[in-house]
């Protein structure tokens, strides 16, 4: 079974767009995208320096266009990847372009979505200097408890040894200069805010409603969803997932049980691949995996395709 991804922020980096827009059609749907939702996608994604893609108003957008623009080269149309595709999911902001690739809501409207996502997460940001850091390594009973202690969030589990934490900037820099036990390695991650904790908050409003405005289908191939690791069955439950999303924790660890125990054989990471990929290896061994991270990894991901879709098995 053939597991479909999409990354979240962070994955980013400056020019990363620049051999997609080679491909026939590429640029022309990005500028569409920029005309839509007033961001000029095509300039973030090759002449942007790093300071300018990590704004969250504009890695969000950036990274679910990227994702689409690479899964529409693979998957035309949203019933290739309900012929091909066993599962799809998305790290945080990922959740939006696998909204879109499991047919809840089209490009276009996830593109909408992510943009009115971003402006309201930025400007919950912006009132508190806040961000985030992975933690390696360590048990992640005695992490949580550290973290508390600090006041800081698990906002993402991301299983394989991997927790982000996330707060102020004061509380990030206690928890590097004295790790808890057992942890390698604390980084400081490329956002500009503590997603998916309670500095969210004032974004979930905004945000829940613009996906009243939305009809949403329900999903046309299982969507994984970040709260839980669950399937969501229909387009309104993905969408209050979606909105919740914003100030709950992300558990990836229980999504990668899920696709393992739903018997994922392969696993393709979008555009800008290879965080979820680095994940997967370590978290479900013998999955085969494969990051796409410029158009010379497409030929390898459909031949991956052709051996592990659902027609193939």
């Amino acid at each position: 079974m053939l597991v479909l991804v999409a990354p979240g922020q962070g994955a980013q980096t400056p020019g990363f767009l620049t051999p997609w827009l080679d491909l026939p059609g590429a640029e022309d749907r990005l500028r569409a995208w920029s005309a839509a939702i007033d961001l000029d996608l095509v300039h973030y994604g090759t002449k942007a320096d790093a300071d300018e893609i990590r704004d969250t108003a504009v890695a969000q957008p950036l990274l679910v266009a990227a994702a689409l623009l690479s899964a529409r080269q693979l998957f035309p149309v949203t019933g290739d990847v309900a012929r091909d595709v066993g599962v799809v999911a998305g790290h945080s902001v990922g959740e939006l372009a696998a909204t879109a690739l499991a047919g809840v809501l089209t490009d276009d409207a996830a593109m909408g979505l992510v943009r009115t996502r971003g402006l309201a997460m930025a400007e919950a940001a912006a009132t508190t200097r806040t961000g985030m850091s992975a933690l390696l390594g360590g048990d992640p009973e005695t992490t949580f408890a550290y973290l508390e202690k600090l006041g800081l969030t698990p906002a993402n589990v991301n299983g394989a040894g991997q927790i982000v934490a996330a707060g102020t900037l004061e509380e990030l820099a206690a928890l590097e200069a004295e790790k808890p036990e057992g942890v390698r390695r604390v980084v400081a991650l490329k956002v500009a805010g503590a997603f998916h904790t309670h500095h969210m908050a004032p974004a979930v409003e905004t945000l829940e409603a613009a996906a009243r405005t939305l009809d949403a289908a329900a999903p046309a191939v299982p969507y994984v969803s970040n709260k839980d690791g669950q399937a969501v069955a229909t387009g309104s439950g993905i969408l209050t997932h979606l909105v919740g999303q914003v100030a709950n924790p992300v558990r990836w660890d229980l999504c990668m049980e899920t696709f393992v125990q739903r018997g994922a054989t392969a696993l393709i990471e979008l555009s800008p691949g290879g965080t979820l990929t680095g994940l997967a290896k370590r978290a479900m061994p013998g999955v085969k995996t494969l990051a796409l991270k410029t158009p010379d990894d497409l030929d390898a991901a459909r031949a991956l395709i052709a051996e592990h879709s659902s027609t193939a098995e």
